[in-house]
C-alpha cells in the first residue's frame, strides 16, 4: 500500500497542546503494539498474527479526549474490538499496564486480540469481540447496575460509554436493544460512533448518517453529530465556504476517501467538482496554502480534541446519548482512507517515519515521557483520578440443597420451576432476595406467574397497577424498584445480554445476584451466541428453556427443539440439566443457583418440559440418607431408576422420555428380557466424568460407578427428546453394543403418541431396540 502524502490534521489549539502530545503517543503505541506482534516478535509457524492499526487510528482522538477530559472512576467503557491496542496504550500511560505487556499482543498468555475482562492483565470493563455485543452490553450493564443499586444497597451510578464502529450498527441485535422501552430512560448511556464509513472490504457507498440519526432519535436518544473539526469549520466560514460544505456533505463516501489519497495539486483539482459552486471553491482554495488544505480535508470532528471535548460536555443525563463522530480510518497513518486498510500493516520504513513525526523512537518503542514533562504529569494526574477502589468480595447467601418437599400427583418440570422459586422465598429468604428472573414476554406461559405475583416486577420507578382492583386479573403487574422480575420484549438476544450483565454484578460492583432467564427452548439457539459470549466475559446465570423438544407436539416442527440437550457437552463454563421429575428440577435448580455469583462458579442451562408426568414414577426414597444419595446423583448427572435382577439391557433415558423408558422396561420384563432404567439428568457432567477417568480434566467420576457399574454392563439403549448423539458416548464407557434413539429431523403437529412414533422414540421403538440388542 502506497504512502499518502499527509499532514495529520489534528487539533492544534494551545489549550490542548499537552493532550495533543499524549494523543500522538497513543497513536504511536497502538501502532507499535500491532507492529511488534507482526513484524518483530518471532513467528516460526508463519501464521498471520493480525491486528488493526487503521481501526485503532480512527479511535485515538476519541479515546484520548474521553479518558483525559471526561472519564470518572465510576464510569465504565466498552471499547470496539479492533481498538484494543488503543485501550492498552492508554492503560499503559495511566500506569495500569507495565511496558513488558505491550509486546505480547495475541501471544499465548499475553494481551488478547480484543478487550477481555477475564484474560487481559489491565483494566477492561467489557469484553468485546463479537460484533454488536460490546455496544449493547452497556445497555444491559446500565440496567444491571440500576437493579443492584436500587434493590440491594447503594452503588454509585456512573455513565456507561460504548465506543462503537459504524459497521456494528448493521447488527440487528443493536436495534433490538435500542428500541426496548426501558432503554429510553437510561440517561447514563453514551454511545460514540466511530463514523469512518469503511467496513472490512470497502468504503460504504451510501451516506447513512441521516438515517441512523433518525432511528436513534425515534427511540428517544439525544443525537449529537460531530462532523467537522475547528480547522475545517473555520475554512467553511470564509467566502466560498458554504459551497464547500455543500460539496462535501453531498459527496459519496468513496469519493471523499479517494481525496485523502491525493497530493495537494490533485486535491485542488478534484475537490471543487463540476457543480455550480466549483468556481467559488477554487477561489477559496486560492487563499489557502497546501499544508492547510491537506490538513483541513482530514480535520473531521472525531479527530479534533476541542470539538470532541465540546460534544462530550453536551451530553444530556436525562436520556441516552449517541454521538456520531466523523473519522478517517487510518487517520494520521500512511494508510489513511485506503479502502483495503482494515488489516494492513505499516512497513518498517513507515513506522520509522511515524516515530520521527510524533517524537519517539522505533528502536525504543515503549520509551516513556520524560518524568518531569508536562505530558508525564498529565498522565500521572489522570491515572490517579481514574484509579478505582478494589471491588469488595461478597459471596451470595447459602443456597439450601433440598427444600424438603416430595411432589406427588401429576406435575410438569416447567411448573416445578415456579414452585421451587416460591418455596425458596420461604425456606431461604436471603437467597431468594438475590434471585432476579428475566423473560422476553413469556412469563405467564412459562409458569412464572406465581413468582411474579410474589416478588413484583422491577422498574426504576414505581408505576401504577391499573388492574389491581380487577377481580379477573390473575397475573398482577406491580412495577417498583424492589421488584425481582424484569420483563423484556420478544428479543432473545436482549434476554441473554441482560442475563450476562446481571450475572457479572458480583465482580463489577460486589453485589452477587442469582439471575434466571426463561425462554422457549426452540429459541435458545438464537440466544446461544451472545449468552456464550456473556459466559466468556464472566457473567454467571441460569438459562431455562421451556417448553422443549417434540414433546410440544401440537406446536409442530417449527417449535420443536432438537440440538439443545447437548449444550452441556459443548458449551464451556456451563452445566446442563434436563430433569425428568419435579423434585429433580428443584434439586438441579438449587445446585445451579449455588454456583452463581462467585469466582469459582459458572452458568447453567435447564431444559424443561410441559409434559404432565406421574411423580410416583420417580420412586423417591423415604429414608433421609437414601434421599440425599439420590439428590447427589441427580445433581451429578444420572441415577438408577429401576434395577432388575439379571438385567439383559439398560435403557438410559432423559427428561420427558423417562415415562416411555419405564413402560418399555415393564413390557420387556413380560417378554423375559429384564431391563435396568437409568435416568440421565446431565449428559455434560457424565461426559466430563468419563473424560476425567481417561486422564483428561479434573471432574469427579464416582457417579459412573454408582450408575453404570461394570458388573451391570449390558447392551445399551439411549433415548431422549433431542438429537441421539447427545447420549451416544455412554456406550463407550464399557464398550457395549448400543442403539441410540432420538430426534434427528423436523417434526410436525400431532398428538404426543403420533409425534413420538414418527420420530421413533415411543415405547414400541424402545422395546424393539432392546430386543434387537439382546436377541
Amino acid at each position: 500500500m502506497t504512502t499518502a502524502p499527509a499532514a495529520a490534521g489534528r487539533t492544534t489549539d494551545a489549550a490542548f497542546g499537552v493532550l495533543h502530545e499524549i494523543e500522538n503517543r497513543v497513536l504511536w503505541l497502538s501502532s507499535a503494539i500491532v507492529h511488534h506482534a507482526n513484524r518483530v516478535r518471532p513467528n516460526p509457524s508463519g501464521l498471520k498474527v493480525g491486528g488493526h492499526q487503521a481501526s485503532c487510528a480512527s479511535m485515538v482522538s476519541i479515546m484520548t479526549a474521553l479518558w483525559f477530559r471526561h472519564l470518572r472512576p465510576e464510569d465504565r467503557v466498552s471499547v470496539k474490538p479492533h481498538a484494543s491496542p488503543v485501550l492498552h496504550a492508554l492503560n499503559h500511560l495511566l500506569g495500569e499496564l507495565d511496558a513488558s505487556h505491550l509486546s505480547t499482543l495475541r501471544s499465548f498468555g499475553g494481551l488478547q486480540s480484543y478487550p477481555s475482562r477475564s484474560k487481559d492483565p489491565d483494566p477492561v470493563d467489557y469484553s468485546t469481540g463479537s460484533v454488536g455485543i460490546g455496544a449493547t452490553a452497556t445497555i444491559w450493564g446500565a440496567l444491571a447496575r440500576r437493579y443492584a443499586a436500587g434493590g440491594l444497597g447503594e452503588s454509585p451510578i456512573g455513565r456507561q460509554y460504548a465506543l462503537v464502529g459504524d459497521a456494528e450498527l448493521d447488527e440487528g441485535a443493536v436495534w433490538e436493544a435500542v428500541v426496548d422501552p426501558q432503554v429510553a430512560e437510561l440517561g447514563e448511556l453514551v454511545w460514540i460512533v466511530d463514523l469512518n464509513r469503511q467496513s472490512l472490504d470497502r468504503v460504504v457507498p451510501t451516506i447513512a448518517a441521516g438515517r441512523l440519526h433518525g432511528m436513534f432519535a425515534a427511540a428517544g436518544w439525544q443525537v449529537l453529530t460531530l462532523k467537522y473539526g475547528t480547522l475545517l469549520e473555520e475554512l467553511l466560514t470564509r467566502t466560498g465556504g458554504q459551497e464547500l460544505r455543500e460539496r462535501i456533505d453531498t459527496m459519496p463516501n468513496p469519493e471523499y476517501q479517494r481525496l485523502l489519497r491525493c497530493p495537494a495539486g490533485d486535491l485542488r483539482d478534484r475537490l471543487p467538482g463540476t457543480g455550480p459552486g466549483a468556481q467559488a471553491i477554487r477561489d477559496l482554495f486560492a487563499g489557502v496554502d497546501d499544508a492547510t488544505l491537506m490538513a483541513a480535508v482530514r480535520n473531521l470532528g472525531g479527530h479534533d480534541l476541542a470539538a470532541l471535548d465540546g460534544a462530550l460536555s453536551k451530553v444530556d443525563d436525562d436520556r441516552p446519548t449517541v454521538i456520531f463522530a466523523y473519522t478517517v480510518k487510518g487517520h494520521g497513518l500512511p494508510t489513511e482512507g485506503h479502502p483495503q486498510n482494515h488489516s494492513s500493516l505499516l512497513t518498517e520504513e513507515q513506522m520509522g517515519e511515524l516515530a520521527d513525526r510524533v517524537g519517539t523512537d522505533l528502536a525504543d518503542p515503549w520509551r516513556a515521557f520524560a518524568p518531569d514533562s508536562a505530558a508525564a504529569r498529565l498522565c500521572a494526574e489522570a491515572g490517579a483520578r481514574l484509579r478505582r477502589d478494589a471491588v469488595p468480595e461478597a459471596r451470595p447467601p447459602e443456597i439450601p440443597v433440598d427444600i424438603g418437599r416430595t411432589p406427588a400427583g401429576v406435575a410438569t418440570t416447567q411448573a416445578a420451576l415456579g414452585r421451587a422459586l416460591l418455596d425458596l422465598t420461604r425456606s431461604a429468604p436471603d437467597a431468594a432476595r438475590r434471585v432476579v428472573t428475566v423473560s422476553p414476554d413469556v412469563s405467564s406461559s412459562t409458569n412464572l406467574g406465581g413468582w411474579v405475583n410474589k416478588v413484583g416486577v422491577w422498574s426504576p420507578t414505581e408505576r401504577v397497577d391499573w388492574f389491581a382492583d380487577d377481580a379477573e386479573t390473575i397475573l398482577h403487574w406491580r412495577e417498583r424498584p424492589t421488584g425481582q422480575h424484569i420483563e423484556l420484549g420478544i428479543a432473545e438476544t436482549n434476554l441473554v445480554g441482560l442475563l450476562g450483565e446481571l450475572g457479572a454484578t458480583w465482580s463489577r460492583w460486589g453485589q452477587p445476584l442469582l439471575p434466571i432467564g426463561v425462554l422457549y427452548d426452540p429459541f435458545v439457539q438464537r440466544a446461544l451466541e451472545p449468552w456464550s459470549f456473556g459466559i466468556y466475559a464472566g457473567g454467571q446465570s441460569i438459562l431455562v428453556g421451556t417448553p422443549s423438544g417434540v414433546t410440544l407436539a401440537p406446536e409442530g416442527g417449527a417449535h420443536q427443539s432438537i440440538t439443545t440437550p447437548s449444550l452441556g457437552i459443548e458449551q464451556p463454563g456451563c452445566t446442563t440439566w434436563e430433569p425428568a421429575f419435579a423434585l429433580d428440577t428443584e434439586w438441579t435448580l438449587l445446585a445451579a443457583l449455588s454456583r452463581l455469583g462467585r469466582a469459582d462458579g459458572g452458568s447453567a442451562y435447564l431444559r424443561l418440559s410441559t409434559r404432565p408426568v406421574d411423580q410416583a414414577l420417580a420412586r423417591v426414597p423415604t429414608d433421609p440418607a437414601a434421599r440425599e444419595r439420590r439428590r447427589r446423583q441427580v445433581v451429578a448427572g444420572a441415577y438408577p431408576l429401576l434395577r432388575r435382577p439379571g438385567a439383559q439391557v439398560t435403557i438410559a433415558a432423559m427428561g420427558a422420555l423417562v415415562t416411555e423408558a419405564l413402560a418399555a422396561a415393564d413390557r420387556l420384563q413380560n417378554l423375559g428380557v429384564p431391563a435396568d432404567v437409568v435416568c440421565v439428568t446431565s449428559p455434560g457432567l457424565l461426559y466430563r466424568a468419563m473424560d476425567a477417568r481417561a486422564g483428561h480434566g479434573t471432574a469427579v467420576d464416582w457417579i459412573l460407578d454408582q450408575v453404570f457399574p461394570a458388573e451391570r454392563a449390558t447392551p445399551l439403549v439411549t433415548v431422549l427428546d433431542g438429537h441421539p448423539h447427545t447420549l451416544a458416548f455412554l456406550a463407550t464407557l464399557h464398550r457395549v453394543p448400543a442403539r441410540r434413539l432420538g430426534v434427528s429431523r423436523f417434526g410436525q403437529s400431532g398428538s404426543l403418541e403420533e409425534v413420538y412414533r414418527h420420530h421413533g422414540i415411543d415405547t414400541d421403538s424402545i422395546v424393539t431396540a432392546a430386543l434387537d440388542l439382546t436377541q
